[in-house]
């Protein structure tokens, strides 16, 4: 059995919003399409019910500087302080293992 895990990082961005969030869903299609495009990014899962939680994984710290810093990002985060969100925790994980589970479909 080789190991050939790579470490990874994870940007956990959890968000309440306010009651209006008109355009947010569009935008959030656009910074989603916008993050797969940039050096480093590997993915991304997202939930909201109440509270919103958007997982993004990163090959490295200096790819998630980058996407913080890269324009149209910047300008969406200005709009979702500005009207989307009444508070939001950005975190900012190193994944050092995982595993999963997949229940087997054959029939």
């Amino acid at each position: 059995m080789t190991n050939d895990f790579k470490p990874y990082y994870a940007v956990i961005f959890t968000s309440t919003q306010n009651e209006t969030i008109e355009g947010y869903a569009d935008m959030a299609d656009k910074m989603e399409h916008l993050a797969k495009q940039q050096p480093g990014f590997l993915g991304m899962e997202s939930a909201r019910d109440g509270i919103g939680i958007t997982v993004s994984y990163w090959e490295t710290v200096e790819a998630i500087k980058n996407w913080k810093q890269q324009t149209e990002h910047l300008q969406a985060q200005q709009k979702g302080r500005q009207d989307w969100y009444s508070w939001y925790k950005v975190r900012i994980c190193k994944v050092e293992r995982e595993y999963e589970f997949l229940r087997n479909q054959e029939s």
